[in-house]
Parts: C-alpha cells; sequence; structure tokens
C-alpha cells in the first residue's frame, strides 16, 4: 500500500515529494501516482469546462466530458514530460493543476470556433466605424482613428493579419494559431511588435498614444 499524497488544500510544499518520486517510478507504484494524477486534473479540467459551459451551450453534456477527457489526457502528459521543471516553489498539485485549467480553456475555445470561419480581413472596421462616427466622436478622435487605419494597412502582412484576427475580431490566440498552423508564442510576438510599431508609427504622427498591457493568456 503506498503512503498517501497531499491533496489541493492547504500549504504542503515539502509534501509534492511524494508526487514527484512516484511519478517517475516504473512499475505499479508509477502506474498508481499517473492514475491519481489524472484523477486529480480530470477534476480540475471538469471544473474549468463548467465554468466556461456558456461557451459550450451548443454541446451536450456527454461533449463536455469527452473534452474533460481530453484536457486531462494532454495536461498529464504536459506534466509527465516536464517533471524536470518543476522546482517546488509551489505545492505540485497547484503547479500540475494550472496545465489541466489551460488545456481545458483552450479546448472549450477550439470547440466554440469549431466550423466558424476565422475572420482574418478587417470586416470588423465598418462595425467600429458605424459605432462611433454619428455618436459624437470628436474630430480628434476622428483624425486617430483615420490614422490608426492607415498605419495598420502598412504593417506586415502577417502582423496585420494576427492584430485583426485578435485585437478586431475577437478570435483566440490558440484557434488562430491552429487554423494557421503556427504557434500561440509566434503569433504573441506578432501581436505584440504589431502594437509596438502602431504606437511608434502613431507617436510619429503627433497623437498621444499610451503603452497598453499586453496579457499573454
Amino acid at each position: 500500500m503506498t503512503a498517501p499524497r497531499p491533496t489541493p488544500a492547504g500549504p504542503d510544499t515539502a509534501g509534492s515529494r511524494p508526487w514527484v518520486e512516484d511519478l517517475r517510478r516504473d512499475g505499479a507504484r508509477g502506474q498508481a501516482a499517473v492514475a491519481d494524477l489524472h484523477a486529480l486534473l480530470l477534476k480540475a479540467a471538469r471544473f474549468e469546462i463548467g465554468r466556461r459551459a456558456a461557451e459550450l451551450s451548443h454541446l451536450r453534456g456527454g461533449d463536455h466530458e469527452d473534452l474533460a477527457q481530453q484536457a486531462a489526457n494532454d495536461a498529464l502528459m504536459a506534466v509527465l514530460r516536464k517533471l524536470d521543471q518543476f522546482r517546488g516553489e509551489s505545492r505540485f498539485i497547484t503547479w500540475a493543476y494550472k496545465f489541466a485549467l489551460l488545456e481545458a480553456a483552450v479546448k472549450v475555445r477550439r470547440r466554440a470556433w469549431q466550423g466558424r470561419e476565422v475572420p482574418l480581413e478587417d470586416e470588423a472596421w465598418n462595425a467600429l466605424a458605424d459605432a462611433g462616427a454619428p455618436a459624437g466622436r470628436g474630430a480628434e478622435d476622428a483624425e486617430l482613428f483615420a490614422a490608426l487605419r492607415e498605419e495598420i494597412e502598412r504593417l506586415g502582412p502577417r502582423q496585420r493579419e494576427v492584430l485583426v484576427a485578435v485585437a478586431l475580431n475577437g478570435v483566440p490566440i490558440d484557434v488562430l494559431a491552429e487554423r494557421l498552423g503556427s504557434t500561440r508564442g509566434a503569433l504573441y510576438k506578432n501581436l505584440h511588435d504589431a502594437r509596438r510599431n502602431l504606437r511608434a508609427a502613431l507617436a510619429a504622427r503627433g497623437f498621444r498614444v499610451g503603452t497598453d498591457g499586453e496579457e499573454e493568456a
């Protein structure tokens, strides 16, 4: 009978050691550790998918469970692959849970966009213009809006494509990465560079622009 491993409740960084040691073992003890970890990751994935259920209103309950299983499976593989990167700065389960939450969130976004066309062109410009123009937008704002559109057109093709899809059309970064055959990291760099170039171009034209905090979720 194996010694009990820690549960997610309460700070217990030292208690992470049994998890790491058991997951590295061969034989029955290692297999039991993997099974226990998968059960915990599945619980985390179910929680995250339930929290995002509104994005999946077109799916049946069984589809939610299928997504949770996929997320837990992928999270388990990621944890085992990156086990050497665990430094004990947080509890092992807290560290591992993040993989399940991320995988579940990505799968929900991808499933929500399944079968939908990803808008890569500037379809959102007309909507933005229609929303702002008749509502008493000042001349300065209108000038900034026009300059912004001009400078976006001057961006490189990939920077413009990513910026328009993510910032204007609301396409999730992981969905866009899948459709373009790229990675989240590469697209985040495109997005960061596009925003930096836009700020510099607008500042050179005399517009006051602030720095925006870019979150990479």
